[in-house]
């Protein structure tokens, strides 16, 4: 016996409004909402800010919560309109700014900002390793704070993205400042910067192959100036020949010829950290006393030691001195000079990290996913983790992989 189909029901299976179809389920997200606070910098030398506004609305559109200091955009030439309108709450109290559970500043806190931390907060900001002191460190840790340094966070390519941006920025501005104070209104040599026809062009000697030298050279070299390198490691000699793209005067550090070319240079950038077992400075007095008059002298490595004897901490309001009657000028932080272009750098890469650190639900569990990051953590919840800090102040340390692991 044949069973024959119901009439209709082969129109009715054939209708994809009534076949069966999988469920869609909620998908479970770690993503957290972030409760920042940026404060007024409190330091005369720095003019940055961590957010720029537009930031600032990318982050409060996405649910997070930015707390600002009243005029801590100003220098950045950021009102607190421009803020307000992004979202952001301005309040005029600093400890109002601390109750957010990521501090995000520029420089390091002072004693006093100190104060106003709580413990389980996480501190994002510089840590200026040539300022440090042991006891400063110690009084950071007794806060039970997390604090995490941006010049030593890594990116996945294991590059430092802050310390490259700030470095292209000083690079690109010291030869800013070398032919405004090689003019006469500066009472400089009155020459220019670079060369035109049937003159020579000026003599840039620059001490380090980094990334500042790196861009401190091509600003020199469209100017039209001599422009001579020197280093202790070929291979960023090498590099920086081949970034360059052009043929380039490069040379180890062999004290003859370096001495000898910083004698007749018209402008010389100390752009060389030191390292272990290296002398503070590398040009000894009695060279810089024989270099022309009126030459000027750019030490930017000098919130590490300087790299000549005769350099001394200046300031962005009283940025120069003479000594020999050679112009120096010695401000630690270059970046600030120019703060809006600075401020917005580091907004590029402050805030993909704070997307980052939402998204996989706060900064223990980033650090735990994410190992490039962690390389900025110097203290965790309250303990000392990094190794070089431990080292240089004889004091212990922990593992932070060990305690990211166990971690509650």
């Amino acid at each position: 016996m044949t069973s024959k189909t119901p009439p209709g029901f082969a129109a009715i299976a054939a209708n994809p409004v009534l076949s069966p179809k999988e469920s869609m389920l909620a998908v479970e997200t770690k993503r957290k909402r972030l409760f920042i606070g940026i404060p007024k910098e409190s330091s005369l030398q720095e003019n940055r800010i961590g957010l720029t506004p537009a930031a600032v609305k990318q982050l409060t559109d996405q649910g997070h919560e930015i707390i600002i200091e009243s005029g801590a955009g100003e220098p950045s030439k950021y009102s607190d309109h421009d803020f307000s309108e992004a979202g952001a709450q301005v309040v005029y109290s600093t400890r109002e700014v601390y109750e957010a559970d990521i501090i995000l500043k520029i420089a390091p806190p002072t004693y006093d900002e100190m104060d106003y931390l709580k413990s389980g907060q996480t501190l994002i900001s510089a840590l200026q390793f040539g300022s440090l002191t042991a006891d400063y460190v110690l009084a950071l840790c007794r806060k039970k704070v997390s604090a995490i340094s941006f010049e030593l966070i890594k990116d996945k390519s294991d590059t430092k993205p802050v310390v490259r941006a700030m470095s292209e920025i000083a690079g690109s501005t010291v030869m800013l400042i070398a032919a405004e104070y090689l003019s006469s209104s500066n009472e400089g040599k009155g020459v220019i910067l670079g060369g035109i026809t049937g003159v020579p062009p000026s003599k840039v000697v620059i001490i380090g192959a980094g990334t500042v030298a790196e861009y401190a050279t091509r600003a020199a070299l469209g100017l039209g100036a001599e422009v001579k390198v020197f280093d202790d490691q070929i291979y960023k000699l090498r590099r920086l020949k081949y970034n360059i793209g052009s043929q380039l005067f490069t040379s180890t550090l062999d004290n003859t010829v370096l001495h000898e070319k910083i004698r007749g240079a018209d402008v010389v950038i100390g752009a060389l950290s030191p390292e272990d077992n290296r002398a503070n400075y590398m040009v000894p007095e009695n060279v810089v006393a024989q270099m022309q008059p009126g030459s000027v002298i750019i030490d930017v490595s000098i919130d590490q030691g300087g790299c000549f004897e005769t350099s001394e901490m200046t300031s962005h309001s009283r940025p120069v001195y003479r000594k020999y009657d050679i112009i120096h000028y010695c401000v630690p932080n270059i970046a600030s000079r120019v703060p809006r272009t600075a401020t917005n750098a580091l907004s590029n890469i402050f805030t993909p990290i704070l997307l980052e650190i939402s998204q996989y639900g706060g900064i223990n569990e980033v650090l735990f996913t994410n190992e490039h990051y962690r390389s900025g953590v110097y203290i965790y919840r309250g303990s000392l983790t990094n190794a070089t800090i431990a080292k240089k102040f004889g004091m212990r340390y922990k593992e932070l992989g060990l305690m990211i692991a166990v971690r509650n």
